[in-house]
């Protein structure tokens, strides 16, 4: 999975250079990164019935070979025998697009398969590994993008190196997946596991107000997440910022997130304290984003802004693996790629929308080039002030919200519970 998410976000931590090459806007490269969480969107819903109806396998092999042709159309964007430079960023987008189409097919994967595949004292942490494919495919961008591309010409570098593990996912997902679910079932959810009809499951979402809550809070805070990552490097650049720090803060927002998502993913297995646990971060990860709108618009904080990020994904990637463990608990019997899958689409709506807002609230100003980093149009830059404040904001009204306004009981436990207490331990495999 980890290999089908290096692509998305690779020109957002090069938007300067990025436009300069292809001769476009900065909100045109932002498109780059937008197309996915529009795509997403409506092909989402069909995502949702793909894996509820015909499997993980199926999922995962599609999106495999998806990913991997758009690799390679946006690297014939690149070629020489592209005739004209205007004809470059259509083929770019072409392939962004193929590549998009990919995405919904292994985000919506973790707690199926998590599901399916593990006894319940492991969901949490499976779930968590799974998850973190998104994050780590993030840090390799922020990491390798400013790396590889150090002139005009290693763009084609650039697109080659990213095409490598798209083909290498392919001939993994083609060749290494035979099947969809383990021949024994591990717990007595996935044996008894219902996956109830798309439409009926939608209906039963829509009618829960503990999961719509979720879904549109939580939703909410991927949609914050995404729009951070996108926005980074011309939110810091205009301050001073090179690329290599923006990406170095990007890198720390995941590596600091990545473990504490796996340690809190134990903690939750064992003590069962999903709502807690979430609601806690929660908050926590508001007050790290108005840490960041504080420290963002000021310059030379070579050091409080990489700690700023770290703490902004340590307590912001620690509760996305629970909370999508949890949007199962309070959706059940609710297939689960359907209840993770509204989540994930609420998600990329509201982060479409928040990239949009931030844009729209950026403010022109003149600068004579001592500063910024990320001059396109010369003594033209845009500040990112207030779109750091109202991104705060919305942050904290969510956390909020979320305490508040949150409870649920843990269904699916519950119901294997049950099942223990009549049939005993062990599963009927038939």
């Amino acid at each position: 999975i980890f290999l089908l998410f290096q692509n998305w976000l690779c020109f957002a931590p090069i938007a300067s250079e990025t436009a300069r090459y292809f001769k476009i806007s900065t909100d045109q490269v932002n498109w780059l990164s937008m197309v996915y969480l529009i795509v997403g969107v409506p092909f989402g819903f069909g995502t949702t019935w793909l894996l509820d109806t015909l499997g993980i396998k199926v999922a995962l092999i599609l999106s495999s070979w998806l990913n991997m042709a758009g690799c390679m159309v946006q690297f014939f964007s690149v070629a020489l025998f592209i005739p004209k430079d205007n004809w470059k960023f259509p083929v770019l987008m072409i392939g962004q697009t193929l590549s998009a189409l990919a995405q919904p097919l292994v985000l919506f994967c973790p707690t199926k398969l998590a599901a399916l595949w593990f006894p319940e004292q492991q969901r949490a942490t499976a779930n968590m590994i799974s998850s973190m494919a998104n994050p780590l495919g993030i840090l390799f961008a922020n990491i390798l993008s400013p790396l590889l591309v150090t002139r005009q010409s290693s763009f084609a570098t650039l697109l080659g190196v990213y095409s490598v593990p798209a083909v290498i996912a392919c001939l993994f997902a083609s060749v290494g997946i035979r099947t969809k679910v383990p021949p024994t079932p591990p717990s007595l959810g996935a044996f008894n596991s219902t996956s109830e009809p798309f439409l009926t499951g939608m209906r039963m979402l829509l009618k829960n107000k503990a999961y719509l809550i979720l879904m549109t809070m939580f939703g909410g805070g991927i949609g914050i997440f995404t729009a951070f990552s996108a926005l980074l490097q011309q939110i810091l650049c205009v301050k001073g910022y090179s690329d290599s720090f923006a990406g170095l803060c990007g890198a720390l927002f995941i590596v600091c997130g990545i473990p504490a998502a796996f340690f809190l993913g134990l903690y939750v297995d064992r003590t069962k304290n999903f709502v807690e646990s979430t609601k806690i971060n929660f908050c926590l990860t508001a007050l790290a984003s108005i840490a960041f709108a504080l420290v963002s618009h000021l310059r030379g904080q070579f050091y409080a802004l990489p700690i700023v990020c770290s703490l902004f994904g340590l307590f912001g990637f620690s509760i996305y693996p629970v909370s999508m463990e949890l949007g199962v608990e309070c959706s059940y019997p609710v297939g689960e790629a359907t209840s993770a899958g509204f989540i994930f689409i609420s998600g990329q709506l509201q982060g479409a929308l928040f990239i949009a807002l931030f844009r729209a609230l950026a403010q022109p100003v003149k600068t004579d080039g001592l500063f910024s980093t990320c001059e396109v149009e010369p003594g033209k830059v845009l500040d990112w002030t207030v779109s750091t404040f109202v991104m705060a904001g919305i942050c904290t009204l969510a956390a909020c919200c979320f305490v508040i306004f949150f409870h649920t009981e843990y269904k699916r436990m519950n119901a294997e519970e049950n099942d223990k207490n009549i049939n005993g331990d062990k599963p009927e495999t038939g």
